[in-house]
């Protein structure tokens, strides 16, 4: 197993390869959908004008995600009412979803690591091999095990997200994942499915 420590130099993420086990410790952020969008819409392409606290927020994220690592998770959180929070559950959820927002993302904030499961497309492939950065898979169905490698939540934006959607700065020792997507332009996921469709070609061609 490689011990990755956040923030993560750009030497470290060119010597991932697909494949490569991983225990990562040091603060990341989640963000899922509204996260994306938000980012997106609000901070790089800027079509939807600042609202709220929302210029306060990039100033305050900026720094945990430059070399840094976003994690696609909707926890279950304790403590809502005291504010002594605590992650109960914290598995990953599906990352395709952020395809769309993925690669700008990493580009604006020189993001390094993104976790998730179920892998990512070519638009964040090729923001892997240009920021340079790396996919991380995350085992599904183990929130509660995942969720004992967070020590600590240090705080919270964007509550009014909602708790799954908002972003939680969390520290974590030795959180488990694989690399599936590396800088240099390998994707375990493009290749499952390459694999797949000739398996689905033959069985179509004897069909016939």
């Amino acid at each position: 197993m490689r011990e990755v420590t956040i923030p993560i130099s750009d030497a470290t993420i060119r010597s991932l390869k697909v494949g490569d086990p991983v225990l990562l410790s040091g603060l990341m952020m989640t963000g899922r959908d509204a996260v994306h969008k938000w980012m997106v819409e609000t901070l790089i392409h800027q079509t939807r004008p600042p609202q709220g606290d929302d210029l306060e927020v990039a100033e305050a994220i900026r720094p945990i995600l430059n070399g840094g690592v976003i994690y696609h998770c909707g926890p279950v959180v304790a403590g809502l009412e005291t504010r002594e929070y605590r992650f109960v559950a914290a598995g990953p959820t599906t990352s395709s979803r952020e395809e769309p927002y993925q690669g700008d993302v990493m580009r604006h904030f020189n993001l390094k690591g993104v976790i998730g499961k179920g892998g990512m497309g070519p638009k964040t492939l090729a923001a892997c091999r240009e920021v340079p950065g790396v996919y991380f898979h995350a085992v599904g169905g183990a929130a509660t095990l995942i969720a004992q490698s967070v020590k600590r939540v240090l705080g919270v934006y964007k509550l009014d997200f909602g708790v799954p959607e908002a972003m939680w700065v969390i520290e974590v020792k030795d959180f488990p994942v694989v690399v599936t997507m590396d800088a240099h332009g390998n994707s375990l996921h493009a290749e499952v499915e390459r694999r797949s469709k000739e398996v689905l070609d033959r069985l179509l061609a004897l069909a016939h």
